[in-house]
């Protein structure tokens, strides 16, 4: 059972796959860090010693994961809302961010449709 940045890895999941549970590491970040580790990353999560876990633990030293991760993303997110920068009112209005069309689609950040009462077409008689 490793436990890692304090996140359990799933112990059938191979090392390399496993790492990737942890918020800031993606899969290129784990082979880097199982290679200056020195483990192999075909080996399963259940098969890891705890000296493994250390060598682990010890190549992750230098990035941000987890916790401080998440803490620098808000400060950022928090930081362009209080400048009043494009980028910061659509943070603020839950609209996207990065320039992509919004009369159709968007619905992830918008949410789901709000119907509006008599916005049909009106019947002339």
């Amino acid at each position: 059972m490793a436990r890692i940045a304090g996140v359990e890895l799933p112990k059938e999941k191979r090392v390399e796959i496993g790492l990737t549970y942890i918020y800031g590491i993606g899969l290129k970040r784990s082979q880097k860090i199982l290679k200056d580790a020195g483990i192999n990353p075909d080996t399963r999560v259940k098969d890891l010693t705890p000296e493994q876990e250390k060598d682990i633990r010890n190549a992750m030293q230098g990035y941000v994961v987890e916790g401080d991760l998440r803490r620098e993303v808000a400060l950022n997110i928090k930081q362009l809302v209080e400048m009043g920068c494009y980028r910061g009112t659509r943070h603020k209005k839950g609209l996207p961010v990065r320039g992509q069309r919004t009369k159709t689609n968007a619905r992830t950040r918008k949410g789901p449709r709000k119907l509006v009462i008599g916005s049909g077409n009106k019947e002339v008689k």
